[in-house]
């Protein structure tokens, strides 16, 4: 029992000191210079109540909560509403399921050194593809005639071209490994999730390392280097090298 009182005492003594630090954290201390004023002496000090938190700090105390965040509010969309009819594909639809068969069959089970066949069968679908480009079986590409890539240009594995509008590689361009270019969104605004495209324009000798996330609409500028896993949201210079989410210019490049 005498053992239980103690434990018990020493738990209230270390919840007083918690809340002693915290009241004093919250509590600033200034002292004042004495400008012969009444009241006040060269050594007098004055206690303010710290501010209450901004918005910024209430977002970040609820993220770091341990309450559980809300599930079921209602939904802000109704997806019953969703409508691209107006939206063109840009071939009929007997052409798109057979591309999506090829794609599905011919690029995967392709050898990786026929590259020359790989641009052959986009350049059948449209694709307008220039010469000695390489392009890996696993890469994909949703609307092949939507997509133009230069000369030189290498297409690595698992490359995502989501070509709902037109997406355009200049020469001697490397677009890395897991890369993704969507040209694709929704309008978060539009109850019915409205669908919105815009195309995605890379300048020659470009360098999209490997992981990166290329938004809708975006322009990357000749000679520019996308460092790992970053996601490129806005246009990006020329001949600058860039990373972060989202990407920003750090140096410019140069090549001895």
């Amino acid at each position: 029992m005498l053992g239980l009182i103690e434990k018990t005492t020493n738990n209230q003594q270390q919840t007083t000191n918690y809340l002693s630090y915290i009241n004093r954290k919250m509590t600033k201390q200034t002292t004042v210079t004495y400008n012969g004023k009444p009241n006040l002496t060269k050594n007098s000090v004055t206690t303010t109540r710290a501010k209450l938190p901004n918005n910024q700090d209430r977002l970040t105390s609820s993220i770091d909560s341990d309450e559980p965040p809300v599930l079921d509010a209602e939904p802000l969309v109704d997806l019953r509403k969703y409508d691209q009819s107006w939206y063109d594909r840009g071939r009929p639809s007997w052409l798109v399921f057979l591309w999506w068969l090829v794609q599905a069959i011919a690029f995967p089970l392709s050898p990786h050194p026929l590259n020359g066949f790989r641009s052959w069968l986009l350049r059948l679908f449209g694709a307008k593809i220039g010469k000695k480009v390489v392009i890996r079986p696993t890469s994909r590409f949703t609307y092949p005639w939507k997509v133009k890539i230069g000369d030189y240009s290498w297409i690595g594995d698992d490359v995502v071209f989501y070509s709902l509008d037109k997406i355009q590689i200049g020469s001697h361009c490397v677009i890395s490994q897991k890369c993704y270019l969507c040209t694709g969104s929704h309008d978060i605004q539009d109850p019915a999730f409205g669908l919105m495209t815009a195309p995605i324009k890379i300048g020659n000798g470009v360098w999209v390392t490997t992981d990166c996330f290329v938004a809708p609409g975006v322009q990357i500028g000749a000679n520019s280097v996308i460092g790992a896993r970053s996601s490129v949201l806005g246009n990006i210079p020329a001949q600058w090298v860039c990373w972060g989410t989202p990407a920003r210019p750090r140096y410019r490049r140069q090549v001895d």
